[in-house]
């Protein structure tokens, strides 16, 4: 069995891949083995989370992973990476039709679209959950979504306009972690039933437009 390389220390910076494929027969392969581990992480959890089984799923030889990525904890924040951008990406979409007098329309639109990736992909679940295991991962998912606290605070600048950037990066990161959590328990409960979720999720959405009401009037 091959031994997994320790987690690095968070002295030693970020979490990034060795290096990112541009020929396309590499990209193929390097996002094979990306599927792959997205599969590995659901089946069996992040403790028990192996390159042998990652490069056993994506059917690449084991040193063709260390090609790309140092242990485990890199590969596990380029999933983070992924994810982070499909969401940046929605909510550049998102951000371009606020501040309005719908506003909360727009924010339960973007809601149900989390909402609907947690249910329908359980990776983003795990892969949220790993990426909380160590030191050197939390600081590189940190730095991973600060491009997404950024493009909320410009949003919710309107809503607060006496608030410095510092107080808006900080509202950013309280609606971010405060919906991913929430999402986590509404399917913590893989067995749980669509209509237990949606209600959970209204209760999410319910929340936070009733917080960022008492934002936009203190």
């Amino acid at each position: 069995m091959t031994t997994e390389t320790p987690a690095p220390e968070l002295e030693a910076g970020l979490l990034v891949p060795r290096r990112r494929p541009a020929q396309a027969r590499s990209r193929e392969r390097f996002d094979r083995i990306l599927a792959a581990a997205r599969s590995v992480l659901v089946d069996v959890g992040f403790e028990s989370f192996t390159f042998d089984e990652v490069a056993r799923r994506a059917e690449v030889p084991i040193g063709t992973l260390y090609q790309f990525f140092a242990n485990k904890y890199v590969l596990i924040c380029e999933l983070d990476r992924v994810d982070t951008a499909d969401t940046v990406s929605e909510l550049q979409k998102f951000s371009g039709r606020v501040p309005t007098p719908q506003w909360p329309d727009i924010l339960d639109e973007f809601i149900d679209h989390l909402a609907r990736l947690w249910r329908e992909d359980p990776s983003r679940r795990a892969v949220w959950h790993a990426v909380q295991s160590t030191p050197a991962t939390r600081a590189t998912a940190a730095a991973t979504e600060k491009q997404m606290l950024d493009i909320i605070s410009s949003v919710v600048a309107p809503l607060s306009p006496d608030s410095t950037p510092e107080e808006r990066l900080q509202l950013a990161g309280l609606l971010i972690h405060t919906v991913s959590s929430l999402l986590n328990y509404a399917i913590r409960d893989l067995e749980r039933d669509d209509d237990t979720f949606e209600s959970i999720v209204t209760e999410i959405k319910r929340m936070l437009v009733a917080y960022l009401f008492a934002v936009a009037t203190a």
